[in-house]
């Protein structure tokens, strides 16, 4: 059984037990989460679909830490004119646990 469900603006396949991570989320650390914006849910090959989204389906996580993601380099160059640009990026991210998906 998984699920796809709309999480801070973006849409991710998720399954029972699942560890994902997403933009930050203002939520504290240990609490438990419900998204209501569950885009489909496939169980045992019967797939239901939403208009966009499913009513009463549910997916809980619960929240496991806050974090920095991988650095990302960003270099920009025009070649022969002198112009070297470096500069770096990481990104916040939520790590969630998936505990449940319920229609």
């Amino acid at each position: 059984m998984y699920a796809i469900v709309e999480i801070a603006g973006q849409q991710f396949k998720v399954e029972k037990d699942q560890t994902i991570f997403v933009h930050r989320l203002q939520d504290e650390v240990g609490s438990s989460i419900e998204f209501d914006r569950v885009l489909m849910i496939e169980n045992d090959g019967k797939i239901d679909l939403g208009a966009p989204a499913i009513d009463g389906a549910k997916v809980k996580a619960k929240v496991e830490e806050h974090l920095k993601g991988d650095k990302v380099i960003v270099f920009k160059k025009k070649r022969r004119k002198g112009y070297k640009k470096k500069n770096g990026h990481r990104q916040y991210l939520t790590k969630l646990s998936i505990e449940a998906i319920s229609n």
